[in-house]
């Protein structure tokens, strides 16, 4: 194995290329790195790099058909305030796939890419203070 770089790289394939990148920097505060329009692009944030891969490149291809279909997985992004990121999405045109959800941890929504890849935004709970 490769010495690990400084992104952990996901890899989601869409439909338009241009539409993704557009979607990711404008609406969820990622930097374009690479740009290969039609075939590819990545966007960064933090840590993240996100290779968004068309129908013609080679990530795209190497994908069997059976295993095409987008799943139930999805990026987590946290945010510092998940009600705020809610409205600023709704305003610009954006729908959710889901309710804001609240567990042990945190509250949560999901928001899906002009290709139907999911995002999570998530806010995290305030630590529970450990038992003495």
């Amino acid at each position: 194995m490769t010495e690990p770089e400084k992104y952990a790289s996901v890899r989601y394939v869409v439909d338009d290329v241009q539409a993704a990148v557009d979607f990711y920097t404008t609406h969820l505060g990622f930097a374009l790195n690479t740009n290969a329009v039609p075939a590819f692009a990545d966007v960064v944030r933090g840590p993240l790099r996100l290779l968004v891969s068309g129908p013609s490149s080679s990530g795209a291809r190497a994908t069997p058909s059976d295993a095409a279909a987008a799943g139930r997985n999805r990026i987590h992004l946290i945010v510092d305030d998940l009600d705020a990121e809610i409205g600023r999405l709704r305003r610009a045109g954006l729908s959710f796939r889901s309710d804001v959800v609240t567990g042990p941890g945190g509250r949560q929504i999901l928001l899906m890419d002009p290709a139907g890849n999911l995002i999570e935004l998530f806010q995290p709970g305030a630590p529970t203070p450990a038992a003495p």
